[in-house]
């Protein structure tokens, strides 16, 4: 699990540089397939339930399940979240992030900052002996402190020789309740927040789930492990040299 979490990590960290103006979704997704399987790894999300794609690129007021297509050019001011997963020697690796293409207004910037920021709260409570529910309500309280929602259509997930395992992870929920936490759990843990409400359509095309009001939405994901003092990130970005 840390081979192919390392992999989606080494290419999502590849992936946020081509975020640009000009780029269609589809370039970034043949870019992430070829970088997987150089790397001796497998497309987690190609084809799964029928996906046709190794990521899901989703802008602006898509939450998740974005399909890449060359028609889907990205624009300046665009935030762009990448999600993906890679299966390594049978077992599973899932992360994501949201970039901004080129210069974005401050509340997109802002956004992103308070997912960001809800995930680092949310793994701050893994560790063995806490229960899920202390998990997903330090996402929810982050979120609400500051002013924004939280999806709830869409949860993480446990993760391991399957890409989605139980428990189920909401990113709200109450203190001390919920499953107990023990060492050697793998969980993927998944904040999804909109700045506006967080009701979700589903569009059309059976996979892309936007915010049913039209405000941004933004998402970050990692492959964590349980310790008994705390949480490995096996996804974690790979340090730069």
């Amino acid at each position: 699990m840390r081979k192919a979490s390392r992999v989606v990590a080494e290419v999502l960290f590849h992936l946020k540089s081509r975020v640009k103006p000009g780029v269609s979704t589809a370039e970034l997704d043949k870019f992430a397939e070829s970088s997987v399987r150089d790397m001796g790894a497998v497309p987690a999300f190609l084809g799964y339930r029928g996906y046709p794609a190794t990521l899901c690129v989703s802008i602006n007021e898509e939450i998740v399940h974005g399909i890449p297509s060359p028609a889907r050019i990205i624009r300046e001011g665009d935030i762009v979240s990448l999600d993906m997963g890679a299966v390594c020697e049978g077992f599973y690796g899932d992360a994501a992030v949201t970039v901004a293409a080129g210069a974005v207004s401050g509340q997109a910037k802002r956004l992103m900052d308070v997912t960001s920021r809800s995930l680092e709260m949310a793994l701050s409570e893994v560790r063995a002996g806490a229960r899920l529910g202390d998990v997903s309500h330090a996402v929810e309280k982050y979120a609400l402190e500051n002013g924004m929602s939280v999806v709830r259509e869409f949860t993480g997930h446990g993760i391991g020789r399957h890409l989605h395992e139980e428990p189920s992870i909401p990113n709200f929920g109450k203190p001390g309740s919920g499953p107990l936490l023990k060492a050697g759990m793998t969980l993927a843990i998944e904040p999804m927040l909109c700045l506006g409400r967080a009701e979700v359509v589903i569009k059309n095309d059976g996979w892309t789930a936007v915010s049913a009001d039209g405000s941004l939405a933004a998402h970050y994901e990692h492959t964590v492990a349980v310790t008994e003092k705390g949480c490995d990130i096996l996804s974690a970005v790979p340090k730069a040299g």
